[in-house]
């Protein structure tokens, strides 16, 4: 089973995973986290990150990053040189909880499904209300009749 590793600028991996144990508590814990400080190097940053990557020993391995070309990125793409590690930017809420569904896939697989999390759950949404919404009769409605539209 593919483990996950969350690499993006500070505190976003930590409020991630934080956001993990609200669908997925027993799963949570087992995400590696590296927050990304502006103070910090980007070999230090590494390093960090390669000592987390090292304690999923042979174990496939998803990196998760926030912004591509930016150095949490740029340090997943060089930790996903490792075989059996995929990386994907663009982290968001819908990618992190479609991976933790489907953490028993191939990680080729879930790599896929991940990123089609992502994008399905990213979507315009309309400023009026809901048309569906049953309506509260007013009280001068003497028929008592209910219309919707």
């Amino acid at each position: 089973m593919p483990r996950l590793l969350l690499i993006a600028h500070a505190p976003l991996a930590s409020a991630l995973q934080a956001v993990a144990a609200h669908l997925f508590p027993e799963a949570a814990a087992g995400i590696a986290v590296c927050d990304v400080a502006a103070e910090h190097s980007p070999e230090a940053v590494e390093q960090a990150a390669s000592d987390l990557l090292a304690g999923f020993a042979d174990e496939e391995v998803l990196i998760l990053t926030d912004v591509f070309g930016a150095t949490p990125c740029n340090v997943a793409r060089r930790l996903g040189e490792r075989p059996g590690t995929r990386v994907l930017a663009g982290v968001n809420v819908p990618m992190l909880w479609r991976s933790l569904g489907y953490l028993h896939e191939p990680l080729d697989r879930l790599a896929l499904l991940a990123a089609a999390g992502a994008t399905q759950g990213v979507m315009p949404l309309a400023n009026s209300r809901p048309q569906n919404q049953a309506q509260k009769p007013s009280s001068n409605d003497q028929d008592d009749h209910h219309h919707q539209q």
